[in-house]
């Protein structure tokens, strides 16, 4: 099968010219070390290779001197390290390396942004450039497939998600066992190790909850109620699950405080096979009762994809007044309003009074199936 190109290949590419280290982040399994394989190919030049998770990395490195690391590297014109939050100390490392060897490419990755930002933070401020790499999206699928084929998917992809194995996969229990499988291994093992917690099923239960409220505002106190842990202890939970990337949170719009809603949130799954595996249900679109939670998890994932690949300077939010006028997605760009509301089945809305009145410059839009592949297009 052909490999399917990454949306942020060239720019990483281009951007390791500039002198800084440049950092791919993402979950586990999104294709970062095929993605960084690929440029080290085509680049052709002598390069360095480390693997973070690689002990043999951690006592190579460990010596922090200038000429250790001038030995080490010699006339490599660039540095690779995979999983390199798991090097101790990488942060200092990386600032003597960046700082002291002009014209060295300088290339790494993470899937934990708890453990990236922590231990290369402040080293590094100002000496790199971070990219973010999601399970495939329609953009990079479409210049593969023509604009029917992709429609034909997008029931398949509603249920089991883009992570590149399960798109390679074309047997569906395969791709519902390579999920389940995806969950246990990596991804919340992941987040037990990070911070040694303990009880992974309380974890795995708070998973479940979120998944069905998926589009519903959610109250950290009435979770920690149902789960018999403390609002303070969601909290942390939540916050782990973001920076693993597995959910991403969303917050109210407000300019008008007395009657919008704000101190509420939502939750989504930053892939819908993840959101399905955590409920265990495969179920085509045709036998389900929560097609609207699939369509509305699964075109936010995919915005935000776009919006990360574009470099696109926005912050989203959802809109709902004390009174219950709502809208799905609101994008604040550029000094202005976008409000967009998420149907299955094509409809005309006209947006609520509230917003209407609050907000007249202010654009509306309802994405739906029949046109999403537009408002999904990357822009340049």
């Amino acid at each position: 099968m052909e490999t399917i190109k990454r949306a942020i290949e060239e720019k990483v590419k281009q951007k390791l010219d500039t002198g800084k280290v440049i950092l791919i982040t993402g979950a586990r399994r999104v294709g970062k070390t095929v993605l960084i394989k690929k440029i080290t190919d085509e680049l052709n030049i002598p390069s360095l290779i480390f693997n973070g998770e690689d002990l043999t990395t951690h006592e190579l490195l460990s010596r922090r001197t200038i000429q250790n690391y001038k030995n080490l590297i010699g006339t490599k014109k660039l540095l690779v390290i995979d999983e390199a939050q798991k090097v101790p100390d990488i942060g200092n490392i990386l600032k003597i390396i960046v700082d002291e060897m002009d014209g060295l490419k300088i290339l790494i990755s993470g899937s934990s942004a708890f453990d990236i930002f922590n231990k290369m933070g402040e080293p590094l401020t100002g000496r790199k450039i971070t990219f973010n790499l999601f399970p495939f999206s329609e953009g990079e699928l479409g210049n593969y497939e023509s604009s029917t084929e992709t429609f034909d998917n997008l029931k398949v992809r509603l249920v089991y998600g883009n992570y590149p194995e399960v798109y390679k996969l074309k047997n569906l229990d395969e791709k519902a066992d390579y999920l389940k499988e995806l969950i246990n291994s990596y991804l919340l093992k992941d987040i037990l190790v990070l911070e040694d917690i303990k009880n992974s099923s309380k974890l795995f239960s708070l998973l479940k909850l979120v998944a069905f409220q998926v589009g519903n505002e959610v109250s950290n106190h009435e979770l920690g109620q149902q789960l018999g842990i403390s609002k303070n202890t969601v909290e942390k939970y939540l916050d782990l699950l973001s920076k693993v990337f597995i959910l991403h949170k969303v917050q109210g719009f407000s300019r008008n405080l007395r009657k919008e809603v704000v101190k509420s949130s939502k939750w989504y799954f930053y892939d819908n096979g993840i959101r399905n595996a955590i409920i265990a249900n495969f179920s085509s679109l045709e036998n389900r009762n929560d097609i609207g939670i699939l369509w509305e998890n699964y075109i936010i994932s995919e915005r935000i994809k776009m919006q990360n690949y574009s470099r696109m300077i926005v912050n989203n939010y959802f809109w709902r007044t004390y009174d219950k006028q709502e809208i799905d997605w609101i994008e604040e760009r550029g000094g202005k309003l976008f409000a967009f509301e998420f149907k299955w089945n094509e409809k005309k809305i006209k947006p609520p009074v509230a917003w209407r009145n609050t907000y007249r410059n202010s654009e509306f839009k309802v994405v739906h199936r029949n046109n999403y592949q537009e408002w999904l297009k990357l822009k340049s």
